[in-house]
């Protein structure tokens, strides 16, 4: 199993409105706070269900932007991606029940809407509610099998719940859509330290960090278990 981890790895590289709220938030600024938190809690593109520490410009965009999309919702209760949008910001401030009154007012509209499922998922799985994540994650593979986000997710709610074989089957098959994706190689290397597996581990972290040499977590990883080493040799 242990060598099968770092084989499949090796084998398997491979718009918003046109309205403005006010004159402090564009549309523009709505989209670069979206790539902004989806770069800060990738994974490679997608959310790991991770709060961040804002500084204060951006809390103060991101509060620009829960307004905006506040107003947006206000003007136009139909508009289902504004509702997402408007959903995400909640959970990016942490009012899960704002956020998922939002997902779930979505699902009652379109019960196949995929980022509805998928912010769902990123919730609970803040909330450590890991089997309701898992269901959601499991609709997003369902509705969109060949996006790798729904299979990283799952890969990464499989772990919290160590159910590592699980875990890793999925992550090898979100590597396969998405080959040399950091965020992915990574979460594949916790499965290793998981299972007690640390030489995979750090094999894994450290292909992490050929794709993104200025990847964090990756390079806190391998200092943990380097700190973990030494201190087993001097105890």
């Amino acid at each position: 199993m242990r060598k099968e981890l770092l084989q499949d790895f090796e084998n398997e590289k491979g718009g918003v409105t046109s309205k403005k709220f006010n004159k402090t938030f564009t549309k523009i600024q709505a989209i670069t706070i979206l790539t902004l938190t989806l770069f800060f809690s990738t994974g490679g593109g997608y959310a790991l269900g991770h709060f961040y520490f804002w500084n204060s410009l951006e809390a103060k965009r991101i509060n620009e932007q829960l307004a905006f999309y506040e107003e947006k919702v206000k003007i136009n209760p139909n508009s289902l991606e504004d509702r997402i949008i408007l959903g995400y910001t909640h959970y990016l401030k942490g009012n899960n029940n704002s956020a998922i009154q939002e997902f779930k007012y979505v699902l009652d509209q379109d019960d196949k809407y995929y980022d509805a499922y998928y912010n769902l998922g990123l919730v609970y799985l803040d909330e450590k509610k890991h089997y309701e994540a898992l269901s959601m994650f499991g609709k997003t593979v369902d509705i969109a099998p060949r996006d790798y986000k729904g299979h990283a997710q799952l890969g990464i709610t499989y772990r919290h719940l160590n159910m590592l074989e699980e875990a890793l089957n999925a992550l090898n098959e979100a590597n396969k859509l998405a080959p040399a994706n950091s965020d992915i190689i990574y979460q594949i290397g916790l499965v290793a330290e998981a299972q007690g597996d640390l030489k995979t581990a750090v094999e894994i972290y450290k292909d992490a960090l050929q794709y993104d040499p200025l990847y964090e977590n990756a390079a806190v990883a391998l200092d943990r278990i380097e700190k973990n080493e030494l201190k087993n040799v001097g105890e």
